[in-house]
């Protein structure tokens, strides 16, 4: 019998329920090893698909090579116009797009739609960028006119993970095309529907065929293989610490350049005298919504000493009037964790907290007994930074709490991670917000708020949370490559070497 999840993936490729990978605007199949994907609800299994093989990374490396030449020789008014009728497309299918999205990533259907607007409102953006892309003139000391150019890589890799897997395709493919690249996508083996489809969109909106690839596989296999034969100018990847170490590692025998977003372990700082109401909820949405699991969740909360207990309560008390459960009803706040090796990760950190000494509000057990799924309820830990459920990234609905006496011992908690990817402070004290923001190694850091990102803005971490930026202006460069060109305007320039001829 078809699962919903069936019903809907066979709507886009009606021949079979399982999932290809997309090459050259068209859908192929894999013959690799089988890839099983789980309903995170229930745990049962929702479908099996091939990996991607060798002659699906051949191909995708050939067509994205043909592909780059015909963008490149369009106009950037063209490619900017395709680039919003992406956007367009993408908006069409909101509901299809919602639903593959709840289904593939175990997300709430209400936060699934308002990523996917967002995927749209990304392709947006740099279609009016695409146009826009002026290079520069160097007032050199010279005779010479010196003028910049930004160039595109040529053909670029990148891998996505599984927390957000519609969200980070479109944050990464469409300042790539702006920039006048070729892609090939590797999204999570858990969840490749979602990338492939938005594919599918730009290749009917009029990118030309083979200008983005999609490839349904294991990182391991095709990822590697993708690294390694693929004529790749760029690897981005988005995801774990230890894996992105391996990319990086991977990447460089071959001469390739890298963006890493990886963890975070971000401190959310609670002073005194904030307005305590919008820091609670503020604390709450940090780590609660998405069950926890994003690279910026608010994962330390540090809290001033003199409000410390009462904080804690609030939030503990606040968590519990969320609705938990699955992820295809529309009153749902939380859903599940992901995938059962991650259920895994995050009971085993709060058994492990509390046999190193923290207080759980909460003990984690599954928010809903009848359900054989991957359910943790909000969870609370009162401890120190010192721990290891403080200096390691959880990854679901679980927050360490950390008493903190002054400024001073905020910003030293903080700033003890080998993390640095975002953080945030909650004061009335304005001198005090933005010292405390400038002082947080974090690539991006909130005052009275938190988690609020845009595709305008850049993105990026400190230390091992990773190295280049998404998004925004900087991300266009980080897929270009720069040339300085010098033209000599003297009429008579000045020999710096050689001697004159006489060529009569």
């Amino acid at each position: 019998m078809k699962t919903e999840y069936q019903s809907i993936i066979q709507q886009y490729w009606p021949e079979t329920d399982s999932i290809p990978s997309l090459v050259n605007g068209e859908f192929v199949f894999g013959s690799g090893g089988s890839i099983t994907i789980y309903n995170a609800h229930d745990g049962s299994e929702r479908l099996q698909y091939p990996d991607a093989d060798e002659a699906i990374i051949k191909a995708a490396d050939a067509a994205a090579s043909e592909a780059k030449k015909t963008w490149w020789a369009m106009t950037a008014q063209a490619r900017g116009q395709i680039m919003y009728r992406i956007g367009y497309k993408i908006r069409e299918q909101l509901d299809n797009l919602a639903l593959v999205e709840c289904y593939s990533s175990n997300k709430p259907i209400r936060d699934a739609k308002v990523e996917v607007l967002k995927v749209a409102e990304m392709f947006e953006y740099y279609a009016g960028w695409a146009d826009k892309l002026h290079g520069e003139v160097i007032p050199v000391p010279t005779t010479h006119l010196n003028y910049v150019t930004y160039e595109p890589l040529g053909t670029v890799l990148q891998i996505t993970p599984w927390n957000a897997p519609i969200f980070t395709c479109g944050w990464q493919l469409a300042p790539a095309i702006a920039a006048g690249n070729a892609v090939i996508l590797k999204p999570s083996e858990l969840t490749p529907v979602s990338s492939i489809l938005v594919a599918a969109l730009a290749h009917q909106a009029g990118v030309p065929s083979g200008l983005i690839n999609v490839i349904a596989g294991y990182g391991h296999t095709a990822g590697q293989m993708a690294i390694k034969q693929a004529n790749i100018r760029k690897v981005v990847f988005v995801g774990s610490p230890a894996t992105g170490k391996r990319i990086a590692v991977s990447a460089a025998e071959q001469g390739v350049p890298c963006v890493l977003e990886l963890g975070g372990k971000s401190a959310n700082i609670v002073f005194d005298d904030a307005n305590l109401d919008l820091a609670v909820k503020g604390a709450q949405a940090a780590i609660f919504s998405g069950a926890g699991q994003s690279c910026v969740s608010g994962s330390r909360l540090l809290v001033q000493d003199t409000i410390y207990e009462r904080f804690c309560e609030a939030v503990s008390q606040a968590a519990k009037h969320f609705v938990i459960g699955d992820p295809s009803d529309d009153a749902t706040q939380i859903g599940p964790i992901h995938n059962q090796k991650q259920y895994q990760h995050v009971t085993d950190m709060i058994t492990r907290a509390q046999s190193e000494g923290a207080t759980a509000i909460d003990n984690g057990c599954p928010a809903i007994p009848e359900s054989s799924g991957y359910y943790v309820n909000p969870t609370l830990l009162k401890g120190h930074n010192a721990m290891h459920c403080a200096q390691e990234e959880i990854f679901g609905p679980v927050v360490v709490a950390i008493p903190f006496k002054d400024e001073d011992e905020a910003i030293a908690i903080a700033n003890d991670s080998r993390f640095g990817l975002a953080g945030a402070v909650w004061t009335q004290d304005v001198g005090r917000a933005h010292r405390v923001a400038k002082q947080v190694n974090a690539g991006t850091f909130w005052i009275n708020g938190y988690k609020t990102i845009h595709v305008s803005s850049p993105f990026g971490g400190y230390g091992e949370s990773g190295y280049g930026r998404s998004s925004g202006l900087e991300a266009l460069r980080e897929y270009s490559e720069v040339k300085s060109v010098w033209v000599e305007t003297a009429r008579t320039p000045a020999a710096n070497f050689g001697y004159s001829a006489n060529l009569e």
